[in-house]
């Protein structure tokens, strides 16, 4: 049977041609476990390591935080983890890029009627754009990460690909990595074959944090409560409104739209209709502007295909490529990280935008959530939905 060791990337040299003891690699140590097996495994092969730690938000606020990464406890982790294999470490402060470029984004976002994934926006801003820029100034061939996906040498160049763990593949998170970043990023864990293999990796190495919890919460969102945050962030922009059928009748009355999701179901603040025998109702529509809540039941739910903006393609076609043919490419979709991937037909337009149409209506689509696309285990790209036509629509 195949050791963890013999499973990884880092088998083979991180820089072709270049020895480890030559090789400078730069690893982003958020603190959990998966980020410091990855620096210790980097360390035992020969490289040269330097640790980082971003400090994204203030957390003199989330020192008794547990079960979210980058807070207080998890740079003093990452900090313990460092002197523990014996490799320089640096805190670096990026509180404010990120206020602005992630917490202000989703703050905004949900006011818009969306639904975020700001660790999306953290890996595409302060984490790979601005990091990899750190690493190259202190000199770094490569940038390390404990992500579960994986980077593979393809005839045009790296592919990233999805990782050997369905269950822990986080290739949906990374989709806006660009090919630039790719050249320069590595993957240690992407073919490890569970959490498990990591948490013993962890212990062969007697790391710290070997048995500590993986991350569960959005970083700076405490106890779930995204409410609570949107109000703090933007005092006074949360306006009360009217809860809708789809038929146009009034249901009842809400305080604000950030309260709601598509496809939501419980807590919605209203019953069915008393002159119907209806199933269920469910968030079928956010309409920021009018401040309402449009609802309906489960059938309402499906639309048969959805707009992106901002798509970042990886396939084998330069990105600036014309429109594909009328027929669209055929792909597998994946609208949610959690949801299995579909069929689809993919169109690409100028501008970075892109038209997705289902094989079968999905249901729950939400503007703001990103349409990862795939050709098997590879990501060929993928964009933020903007808008989803209703059934028949």
């Amino acid at each position: 049977m195949a050791t963890a060791t013999e499973n990884l990337e880092v088998h083979a040299p991180l820089i072709p041609g270049k020895a480890p003891a030559d090789t400078k690699v730069v690893v982003a140590m958020s603190g959990g476990v998966d980020s410091s097996a990855t620096a210790a495994l980097l360390v035992e092969q020969g490289y040269e390591v330097i640790g980082i730690t971003l400090q994204l938000y203030d957390h003199g606020e989330a020192i008794a935080r547990k079960g979210a990464c980058c807070a207080g406890q998890d740079i003093h982790d990452a900090r313990t983890v460092a002197a523990r294999i014996d490799i320089p470490h640096y805190v670096l402060d990026y509180e404010s890029r990120f206020r602005e470029e992630v917490m202000d984004e989703f703050a905004d976002a949900y006011l818009r009627g969306e639904t975020p994934i700001p660790c999306v926006r953290c890996n595409q801003t302060v984490k790979f754009r601005d990091l990899v820029k750190t690493a190259k100034e202190l000199g770094a061939d490569a940038l390390a990460t404990g992500h579960y996906v994986q980077r593979r040498l393809g005839p045009s160049g790296p592919e990233l690909h999805a990782a050997t763990d369905a269950i822990k593949d986080q290739s949906y998170f990374l989709f806006a990595t660009t090919r630039e970043q790719l050249s320069f990023l590595r993957f240690p864990l992407g073919a490890m074959s569970g959490k498990s293999e990591t948490r013993a990796l962890a212990e062969r190495f007697a790391l710290p944090v070997a048995a500590k919890p993986d991350s569960q919460d959005i970083c700076f969102v405490p106890n779930g409560s995204y409410a609570s945050v949107i109000e703090k962030l933007r005092p006074g922009a949360v306006r009360p409104g009217k809860i809708v059928h789809i038929d146009g009748t009034v249901l009842g009355d809400h305080e604000g739209i950030i309260h709601y999701t598509i496809g939501q179901r419980r807590g919605i603040g209203v019953g069915g209709r008393a002159d119907s025998a209806e199933e269920p109702l469910y968030v079928i529509r956010l309409d920021a502007d009018e401040a309402l809540v449009i609802v309906g039941p489960k059938t309402a739910l499906g639309r048969p295909g959805i707009s992106l903006s901002e798509v970042n393609w990886l396939g084998d076609e330069d990105a600036s490529d014309s429109t594909p043919d009328t027929d669209g490419i055929p792909v597998m979709v994946k609208i949610r990280s959690a949801r299995p991937a579909v069929g689809a037909k993919l169109w690409r337009l100028p501008g970075a935008r892109a038209e997705v149409r289902f094989d079968i209506p999905e249901q729950g689509v939400a503007p703001g959530q990103a349409c990862v696309i795939y050709d098997g285990s590879r990501v060929l790209g993928g964009g933020w939905i903007t808008s989803s036509p209703l059934m028949g629509g």
